[in-house]
């Protein structure tokens, strides 16, 4: 089921996503510091928690538990992650589905992230041509659309 988070969502949307970027990221920045000092469970859920409204803009995955989430604003996905332990399961699949019904139509992803643009090529997503400076990186991020 896909549902709105909630409040008590946000502990596992916040381990989600570390564990997610931590396992996807970590062979394209090559920071340590980043990866395990800077980017921590606990200080991203209490964020979420501390601003709610945050949380409006996450739609969770949940299978007695949540699995996966996907962060849209307006008509862009944010944010897709699927927890490790559940990829290739159709989750993300299913998220990114829900998102375009809701008229989501442009998202951006690391030009190194071969995997995730496979990922949304193979959901009707396509690269506009714009690429630009993922802020505070050396890294290239580029437009993909429906």
């Amino acid at each position: 089921m896909i549902r709105r988070a909630i409040d008590r969502d946000a502990s596992r949307i916040a381990e989600i996503s570390v564990f997610s970027k931590r396992m996807n990221y970590r062979e394209i920045f090559h920071d340590d510091m980043v990866s395990f000092g800077e980017i921590q469970v606990y200080p991203l859920a209490k964020e979420y928690i501390e601003h709610s409204e945050i949380l409006k803009e996450f739609y969770v995955y949940e299978d007695d538990f949540v699995k996966g989430f996907i962060h849209i604003q307006g008509t862009q996905v944010l944010e897709l992650y699927v927890d490790t332990f559940f990829v290739d399961q159709g989750i993300g699949g299913k998220l990114l589905d829900f998102a375009v019904s809701r008229n989501c139509n442009s998202l951006w992803v690391l030009e190194k992230n071969t995997k995730a643009q496979h990922f949304y090529l193979q959901h009707g997503f396509t690269p506009s041509g714009v690429r630009q400076l993922e802020e505070g990186t050396e890294q290239f991020i580029i437009e993909m659309i429906r």
